[in-house]
């Protein structure tokens, strides 16, 4: 039977939380819900206005409708709030007997008794309900008399708690269950509500009541009848490994509570006990004893909040004990992680220190890793040329050893045979103008070997119509000629003129006219003209 009541508990409320199956926890539904009780209570509450509207439309001599919205707005407030409940029966009593109707006037008070009972006032509640008269009443109402009283007396067993008290008072409530019995339709649900009361009173309580278990099973309970239902059957599941059993259903108790927003509630005040006591669950128990201390407050209700005024500052200061820990751990963690994060800190500075110096470091290696480039392109194209140079010159000066070598023996030849007007003719063959034209030719072949975009890339300086192009009898001119020089590092005017056999005032009008068609200014020019690449370095780009 343990076992067989959560499940069909289970199976039977079906609540959204367990569409994921058991492996949800029914105490985080319960705590969802009390954080939802204000959607349940608005519900509530817009049932009540509506009624209080209805009222407001009805006229005052229909006192029949008046007596039903009364008794309507009643039942809303019983158990969820006791001052509105009171009101209500107040007017139900003054209606019944502007009506001289005594059965709805008893009617009147055995709510007010209830009410009066909920509040936890017992004198209040006896008093009004000794004031009934049971037989002129009819069976249903005779059923509801009895059950008060019985319940009446049950509540004060358990208030007094004395072995000279308490067994009397549970005596005459088990009469008074006796009583209801006997009038109740057998399978009712008053019946098998009734019988489950009589085991609790009678102590028989050593094997979960069937009764109750049919009504979970079999009946469409309400929410408040489901509550109240599950509630009691908890009382049930006593022994220490009953416990989860137990506690199931105090948490089902509680959601359905919550659910009918029922404030006159027993189910989240046993809970959290339960939960404090027998697990030591502090937070979840001081979550459901402050929930019962609210609706207790909300109620009315003097005695609950005498029971929980009893139990809520234990809960509460072991959970401020246990708050105080939390601080406690969580401060050392914090100081720990404030420790570690300055060590972090001083350690990111000293890596980012070093950083920059590296940056700096590397920055400057950088530029003369640049340098060191440019130098190197430099000097291997300052080799280029002169490899090149040298090789044609040397083949070129070569050459003109052998001419030379060969006019010697020539006229030595003729000055020993005393033909000196055959040597006069010998001088006359050396053409210097086409030895001089052959050295430019030569130069400017081995110039744009070197400097193959040479020409291109001076006359991209300039504008179309001032650009200057080789003849087709021609490898460089003049003009093309001093700037290649330049371009090999020939810059002095003199030894421009010397090589191109010229005045230096003529080599120093040919820039100056061609710097003025530039198309940049003219120190620009010169860095253009020797920014242009040799042959080899134009390989490595």
């Amino acid at each position: 039977m343990r076992i067989f009541i959560p499940i069909f508990l289970l199976v039977l409320f079906s609540y959204s939380a367990f569409s994921s199956g058991r492996t949800d926890s029914l105490l985080k539904v319960l705590k969802t819900e009390i954080s939802r009780r204000k959607f349940y209570d608005d519900q509530k509450e817009a049932r009540i206005r509506k009624l209080k509207d209805r009222l407001s439309h009805t006229s005052v001599n229909a006192l029949e409708e008046q007596f039903e919205i009364y008794n309507k707005l009643y039942e809303e407030y019983k158990v969820y709030q006791f001052g509105p409940a009171y009101v209500y029966t107040s007017k139900l009593e003054v209606i019944s007997k502007k009506l001289n109707d005594k059965p709805k006037y008893y009617q009147s008070k055995i709510k007010l008794g209830f009410i009066l009972l909920s509040a936890g006032m017992f004198k209040e509640s006896f008093d009004c309900l000794n004031q009934i008269n049971a037989r002129i009443i009819s069976d249903s109402t005779k059923i509801e008399y009895y059950s008060i009283k019985a319940r009446a007396y049950s509540d004060l067993a358990d208030y007094n708690n004395d072995i000279n008290f308490t067994p009397h008072d549970n005596e005459l409530a088990i009469k008074y269950i006796d009583s209801a019995l006997i009038l109740c339709k057998p399978g009712s649900y008053e019946q098998y509500r009734l019988l489950a009361d009589r085991q609790i009173a009678t102590g028989n309580t050593d094997i979960p009541s069937i009764y109750l278990v049919r009504l979970l099973l079999y009946y469409p309970l309400t929410n408040h009848e489901r509550a109240m239902a599950s509630t009691g059957l908890s009382n049930f599941y006593t022994t220490p490994d009953q416990l989860e059993e137990r506690i199931y259903l105090l948490e089902v108790g509680a959601i359905n509570d919550i659910r009918s927003s029922t404030k006159e509630t027993l189910a989240a005040f046993k809970l959290a006990e339960q939960l404090y006591y027998k697990l030591g669950d502090i937070n979840d128990s001081y979550i459901l004893i402050q929930h019962a201390q609210d609706d207790a407050q909300y109620y009315g209700a003097r005695l609950r909040k005498i029971k929980i005024a009893a139990v809520l500052p234990i809960i509460a200061a072991a959970k401020n004990i246990s708050t105080e820990n939390e601080e406690s751990r969580l401060q050392i963690y914090l100081l720990s992680i404030v420790a570690v994060s300055l060590v972090i800190i001083l350690i990111s500075f000293i890596v980012f220190i070093q950083l920059k110096r590296l940056k700096v470091k590397e920055a400057i290696i950088g530029e003369k890793n640049v340098q060191l480039e440019k130098i190197n392109d430099k000097l291997s194209e300052d080799a280029h040329i002169k490899e090149e140079y040298i090789g044609y010159f040397f083949n070129l000066i070569s050459g003109y050893i052998l001419k030379l070598e060969k006019l010697k023996r020539n006229v030595e030849r003729k000055i020993t045979t005393k033909k000196y007007d055959d040597l006069l003719l010998s001088i006359n063959e050396i053409n210097i103008k086409k030895e001089r034209d052959s050295l430019f030719y030569t130069f400017d072949h081995i110039f744009l070997k070197i400097f193959p975009n040479f020409i291109t890339v001076f006359n991209s300086l300039l504008k179309k119509e001032d650009q200057i192009w080789p003849k087709d009898n021609e490898v460089l001119n003049t003009d093309l000629r001093i700037f290649a020089l330049m371009r090999l590092g020939i810059s002095d005017n003199e030894t421009i003129a010397a090589i191109l056999e010229y005045s230096v005032n003529t080599i120093y009008v040919y820039k100056m006219r061609i710097k003025a068609k530039a198309l940049i200014p003219g120190d620009e020019f010169d860095h253009k003209i020797m920014a242009i690449k040799a042959v080899d370095v134009l390989s490595k780009a």
